[in-house]
């Protein structure tokens, strides 16, 4: 039902895990694995993805207890049990129980870092900023540090298509994630992902239009905004490739082709109704639409407002890569690698980390202080700033 609600009819990168699916296998069978924010839509894709190739290990931290139950109940339901070591931890990695979690063991041959805020709305504070800030850079220059430490074979971490040209802060900070694990590929075999939306995942606005239809509840979404969606089983196999086939330091992302269509999200929005047998009515205003919700639904009619976006940090349109990177489009059919050399200012990455830690240290910051920080990496981040945020909105 997701492909043909983004506007496919194949799987993605099934040809690429078909000619390596024995191989696969093979490496994931004899390796031990952490998934660090292994409970997240990408997170359980991805730990599924090597559950089922039977690892002689496989760790899952996760902040979120309940959905770490969740994925323990999908994966025995869905595939039993392996011959290795399977288990779970609900652990804020930042905290002093994971280090010590680290310390009791830390032996794994790859570590996936899935974890991330990754809502452009995260921006609308300086205190969830900063929150972000931490998560998406310090952690994972952290948990890359105990990798380093603990002897691993990869580290993989993923980035986000809003990394390249980014014009809100949570590309901007994955972009500056990158460059700190540059710097650490010197030590550690480090590989990354940049990939589209993922449908349906936890907190996007298609897994929002879940929640309106169960809650009765008007569907909202931007009719100017086009973008790439992959399923969360094509995120899962686009991370476990980068984490077993990537070289040090290359980004995989998946090739622009007919099966990777843009779409807008009021479009996925009419095909969802009409997939569950609703016509959409189109509204004119947020008001129209909550009254309407009211009556129409039981008349198979579901109200809608669509409107264009105009609220910070939307990208105009969606890029996996810069002209100024360079590509390997021949490895594989349907995964794009770029190949990047440790290029990166030690100087510049140690006055970032202090100058944020002198920021949290005194506990008090704007959005502009940190913007400012930021800028001093990425000198040409065009932040797209409009005073207007999610939240703000139906």
């Amino acid at each position: 039902m997701i492909l043909n609600l983004i506007g496919r009819t194949k799987e993605l990168f099934a040809s690429d895990i078909n000619a390596h699916a024995k191989e696969l296998k093979e490496i994931v069978s004899n390796s031990s694995f952490l998934v660090i924010g292994g409970a997240g839509s990408i997170g359980q894709a991805v730990t599924k993805e090597i559950f089922k190739r039977n690892p002689r290990k496989l760790h899952v931290v996760d902040i979120s207890e309940n959905n770490m139950v969740e994925l323990v109940r999908d994966i025995r339901s869905s595939f039993g049990y392996i011959d290795g070591d399977f288990a779970t931890f609900a652990l804020d990695i930042g905290s002093v129980e994971y280090d010590a979690f680290i310390k009791s063991d830390g032996k794994y041959d790859y570590i996936l870092n899935l974890s991330a805020l990754k809502h452009v709305r995260s921006e609308k504070d300086p205190f969830t900023l900063m929150r972000l800030v931490q998560t998406n850079i310090f952690n994972t220059d952290k948990t890359l540090l105990q990798a380093i430490k603990n002897g691993a074979t990869k580290y993989f971490c993923v980035s986000t298509d809003k990394a390249a040209n980014p014009v809100n802060m949570m590309g901007a900070s994955k972009r500056i994630m990158e460059m700190f694990a540059f710097r650490r590929s010197l030590d550690v075999s480090v590989s990354m992902a940049r990939f589209a939306n993922v449908a349906f995942s936890d907190g996007s606005l298609l897994h929002g239009f879940n929640e309106r239809i169960k809650k009765v509840q008007p569907i909202v979404a931007p009719n100017d905004i086009k973008r790439y969606f992959v399923t969360p089983k094509e995120s899962g196999e686009l991370c476990l490739m980068s984490t077993i086939f990537g070289q040090n330091r290359d980004i995989f992302f998946p090739k622009l082709s007919s099966e990777l269509n843009l779409i807008t999200f009021s479009d996925i929005a009419i095909k969802y109704l009409e997939s569950l047998g609703y016509e959409p009515y189109l509204c004119t205003s947020e008001d129209e639409a909550r009254e309407l919700a009211k009556t129409l639904p039981n008349k198979k009619i579901w109200p809608c407002l669509f409107t264009p976006s105009d609220t910070t940090g939307e990208k105009d349109f969606e890029e996996f890569y810069t002209d100024n990177e360079t590509l390997d489009m021949d490895r594989f059919i349907n995964l794009g690698v770029i190949k990047n050399e440790a290029k990166f200012d030690e100087t510049k990455l140690n006055n970032f980390k202090n100058a944020i830690n002198e920021l949290k240290f005194s506990q008090i910051w704007s959005k502009e202080d940190i913007l400012k920080e930021f800028l001093k990496l990425i000198p040409d981040f065009a932040h797209k700033e409009t005073r207007k945020y999610l939240d703000a909105k139906m």
